[in-house]
């Protein structure tokens, strides 16, 4: 091991240990402690084989994973151990990334707009590697940090955001001009970035992202700029439910990479997944602070019988203020599961569900099921969730996928196949991908494969 991950970052878990049988086992303790507040489950064995899921995908991408996304601490400690690079939008994340011993050579800078200070900050503690888009952000790194390596952020999709104000990225008309005020500045222009989001999951939006960003490329070289560094950004599917799985948008990727920048041309190549790393790992706990009852109107009924059936709205201990904002900005759909009913005899027709600041009206469970004292979210550690502090009861609660892995780490492969089936059952394990795979991981020393 690196010395990135211990095991005060995770639980071991036992051979047939499912996420929902830890989650009924955590919220037994506090329900008898009368602990109520929300928290987090992390399957950090479904963040490894998601690595090494890119990996195989993208042989030739190196992933940079966006600490704003997710920034629990077993989260991070566990892709630094991997070997992925970090992006960081501020000071604080860098602190927090290089606080558990990232060289900077690691670390993107990718904010295209950073405060001075945090530029300053940057430059004394060697990250060199960051992103502008715009005339005004050169002017500040020259004067700040002259020895930055740049990336030209460019808006490489047509579709308008659906956030106008979270849009970034110099247009192709503005690129040569960019590149010009760079060369009389005396900056270092690296190379090009592009960010895709969720409308990469169209995979012709990927070809088109790298022509584009092949031209401008032309443009550095021209000027006098040396130019060898690609970010493809993020957009990568988070779940198998997708329009277009990761393979598939891998096979347009990689097409388009041996087309415009092929083997040889010098051109290293990496991207930013986020919420692919992330969603499908963490379930969310959330405790029922209130019902209430609501009768349900139904066209064409008297009033007498639109009386007789009841919706029950549950009230959460946490909302769009907090693990669940990122409904204000994105579509995710996390999925909802009952948990430690109290009274059998009490039937319900629908719920819909309310937490602190807000109605989740993504939400509705429709069973005959009795009122639940919990209720988990599987996939919702996606960008924009608040990291909670690193506790027991209200964090992130790392679980690793088995021993297996461990030994990943350690490169100490069973050796039989007697010792490997000794060895226990994680909840989502990456050692069979490892088994499988079809280059060496760039974390794992070569005798493991």
């Amino acid at each position: 091991m690196n010395g990135f991950l211990n095991e005060s970052n995770f639980l071991m878990v036992e051979e047939g240990f499912t996420t929902r049988d830890l989650l009924e086992n955590l919220l037994g303790e506090l329900c008898q402690e009368s602990q109520q507040q929300a928290f987090f489950v992390a399957d950090l064995g479904d963040i490894v084989k998601k690595h090494l899921c890119f990996l195989k995908a993208l042989p030739r991408v190196k992933p940079y994973f966006p600490v704003k996304c997710n920034g629990s601490e077993g989260v991070i400690r566990l892709l630094a151990e991997l070997g992925a690079g970090f992006a960081c939008a501020n000071k604080a994340e860098i602190t927090r990334v290089q606080g558990i011993g990232v060289p900077p050579d690691r670390i993107f800078y990718s904010s295209p707009c950073k405060q001075v200070a945090h530029l300053r900050y940057a430059a004394s503690h060697g990250v060199r590697l960051m992103a502008f888009d715009n005339e005004v952000e050169l002017s500040k790194v020259a004067r700040s940090h002259p020895r930055a390596r740049m990336l030209l952020g460019i808006t490489a999709d047509p579709i308008p955001a659906a956030h106008p104000s979270l849009s970034f990225g110099s247009t192709l008309e503005s690129c040569g001009h960019l590149l010009h005020t760079a060369k009389d500045q005396a900056l270092e222009v690296v190379g090009i970035s592009f960010h895709l989001g969720s409308r990469g999951l169209e995979p012709q939006a990927w070809a088109q992202a790298v022509a584009t960003a092949q031209l401008v490329f032309d443009m550095g070289t021209e000027l006098g700029h040396h130019m060898h560094l690609l970010d493809i950004g993020g957009g990568f599917p988070a779940t198998e439910d997708t329009r277009a799985p990761l393979e598939e948008i891998a096979a347009g990727i990689n097409s388009a990479l041996d087309l415009y920048f092929p083997e040889g041309s010098g051109v290293e190549i990496i991207a930013r997944p986020g919420r692919y790393y992330v969603t499908s790992a963490f379930t969310l706990a959330v405790s029922i602070t209130a019902l209430e009852e609501i009768p349900v109107e139904q066209p064409g009924s008297d009033e007498e019988e639109c009386g007789s059936k009841k919706s029950l709205v549950y009230h959460l201990s946490d909302g769009i203020y907090g693990a669940f904002s990122c409904l204000l900005f994105d579509s995710p759909c996390p999925r909802p599961r009952l948990h430690k009913r109290p009274c059998p005899e009490q039937p319900w027709h629908s719920c819909s569900l309310r937490g602190p600041g807000g109605n989740l009206s993504g939400f509705l469970v429709e069973e005959r099921e009795p009122a639940p004292l919990w209720l988990s979210f599987w996939g919702t550690g996606e960008p924009w969730s608040v990291p909670i502090p690193f506790s027991r009861s209200c964090s992130p609660l790392g679980v690793s996928p088995c021993r297996k892995t461990m030994q990943l780490f350690q490169g100490k492969a069973p050796q039989t196949e007697d010792e490997r089936e000794s060895l226990c059952t994680p909840l989502s394990c990456g050692w069979e991908m490892a088994e499988t795979l079809c280059v060496p991981p760039v974390f794992a020393p070569a005798g493991i494969i």
